[in-house]
C-alpha cells in the first residue's frame, strides 16, 4: 500500500499564493497590444507579422478589417484580436440581419481558433467629423445587427462588439473631472452608450496626448505629453495628474458618466507617438520615450479609476508609407524590415 502524505498547510497556501501572482503577472503583461496597420510597402507578410507578435510577447492585436491572409495566420496563435470592420461596410451591415449573419459566418466563425475579444465596428464616426459623418446613419443598426449574429453564433459570452471614437467627441476635456461631450453629438452618441451599456461592451477610445501637444504646445509642456513630468501639472480636486494620457482618459470617463455610461469601462483602441514627418516634438527620441512609457504606465489605473490595468493598444506595429500627410506614415514601432526604431520591451 503507497503511503499518503499530505502536504503542510502552509506549503498549500504558498503554492496557491503563487499560482495568482502568476496569473496577475500574466494579465498584466498582456494589457498591450499593437494595432496592425496595412498601408505600407515592404511589409513582412501576414505570417511574419504574427510569427513577429508572438516573438515580441505581444499578445494582443488590432485588425482594421477583417483580412483573409491575417486572420489564416492567427489560427492557433493565442493573440487576442480586435477585428475590425471598416466604415464603408457600416451600410451593408446596417441593412440586413442576413448581411451581418454573413459577415460574422465569413470572419469569425470560419476562424474557429482564432481568439476573438472584440469586433470595432466603425472607426471614429462621427457627426462632427467631416470624413466619417456620413456613416454616422448606419453605425448603431449595423452594431446591433452584428450582435445579434454574434449571439445567434453562441459567441455572445466571448466576443464584445462595440466602436472606436476619437476624442473630438469631447466638448470639455479640462480639468478632467469637467470632461463632457459635444451637445452636437450626443443625438448620436448616447444611444450607442446605453447600447453598450445593455451588452456589457466596453467603450473603444483612441487617446493621442501628441495630438493635443501639438495642438496647443504654449499651455501643455512636453514632460506631460511623454510621460515624464517629475511632479503633478494638473491638480484636479483631489485627484493629481502628471501624465495627460490620463487627463484625456478621465475627462472620456467624466464625460460618460455625465450621459449616463459611468459604469462603462474603457478600452484604449490607438494610442502612439510619430517619430517624424510633424515637426520638432516627432522625434525618435520622444517616440521611443512616449511608447515605453505607455507600455509601463497601463499596467496601473488613473486618478479617477486607480483600480488598474488599463487595456490599451500602441499604434502602430510599422511604419505605413502610403499614407498622407508625412507624419503619418511614421508611427510605427518598427520598420517594415522588422528592425525596431528604438529599444522597445512589452513585458
Amino acid at each position: 500500500m503507497a503511503l499518503k502524505v499530505k502536504a503542510p498547510s502552509s506549503l498549500i497556501s504558498a503554492m496557491l499564493l503563487l499560482v495568482v501572482l502568476m496569473a496577475s503577472l500574466d494579465l498584466i503583461g498582456a494589457q498591450i497590444g499593437v494595432c496592425y496597420g496595412m498601408l505600407g510597402d515592404g511589409l513582412p507578410s501576414k505570417q511574419e507579422v504574427v510569427a513577429f507578435y508572438t516573438q515580441q510577447g505581444i499578445k494582443r492585436m488590432r485588425l482594421y478589417d477583417p483580412n483573409p491572409d491575417a486572420l489564416q495566420a492567427l489560427r492557433g496563435s493565442n493573440i487576442e484580436l480586435i477585428l475590425g470592420v471598416p466604415n464603408t461596410d457600416l451600410q451593408t451591415l446596417s441593412s440586413s440581419p442576413d448581411n451581418a449573419n454573413g459577415w460574422v459566418q465569413n470572419n469569425v466563425r470560419n476562424y474557429g481558433n482564432v481568439k476573438f475579444r472584440y469586433i470595432a465596428v466603425g472607426n471614429e464616426v462621427s457627426p462632427s467629423n467631416g470624413n466619417t459623418a456620413q456613416f454616422v446613419p448606419y453605425l448603431l443598426p449595423a452594431m446591433q445587427n452584428l450582435v445579434a449574429a454574434v449571439n445567434s453564433a453562441g459567441l455572445g459570452g466571448q466576443i464584445k462588439v462595440s466602436t472606436a471614437v476619437d476624442t473630438g467627441l469631447l466638448g470639455q476635456s479640462f480639468p478632467p473631472s469637467m470632461g463632457a461631450f459635444r451637445d452636437d453629438v450626443r443625438p448620436f452618441l448616447d444611444p450607442i452608450i446605453q447600447f453598450l451599456m445593455t451588452n456589457q461592451a466596453p467603450l473603444l477610445v483612441n487617446i493621442y496626448p501628441y495630438f493635443s501637444y501639438v495642438g496647443n504646445p504654449a499651455d501643455i509642456r512636453l514632460d506631460y505629453a511623454l510621460f515624464t513630468a517629475s511632479e503633478v501639472v494638473v491638480q484636479d480636486g483631489p485627484n493629481g495628474y502628471r501624465n495627460l494620457f490620463d487627463a484625456i482618459l478621465d475627462s472620456v470617463y467624466a464625460a460618460l458618466e455625465k450621459a449616463g455610461g459611468g459604469s462603462l469601462n474603457i478600452v484604449v483602441s490607438e494610442s502612439g507617438w510619430p517619430s517624424a514627418g510633424g515637426g520638432a516634438a516627432t522625434t525618435v527620441d520622444n517616440a521611443r520615450t512616449y511608447n515605453a512609457n505607455l507600455i509601463q504606465h497601463v499596467k496601473g489605473g488613473t486618478p479617477k479609476r486607480p483600480g488598474g490595468p488599463i487595456e490599451t493598444y500602441a499604434f502602430a506595429m510599422f511604419d505605413e508609407n502610403q499614407k498622407e500627410p508625412e507624419f503619418e506614415k511614421h508611427w510605427g514601432l518598427f520598420l517594415p524590415n522588422k528592425q525596431p526604431k528604438y529599444p522597445i520591451n512589452f513585458n
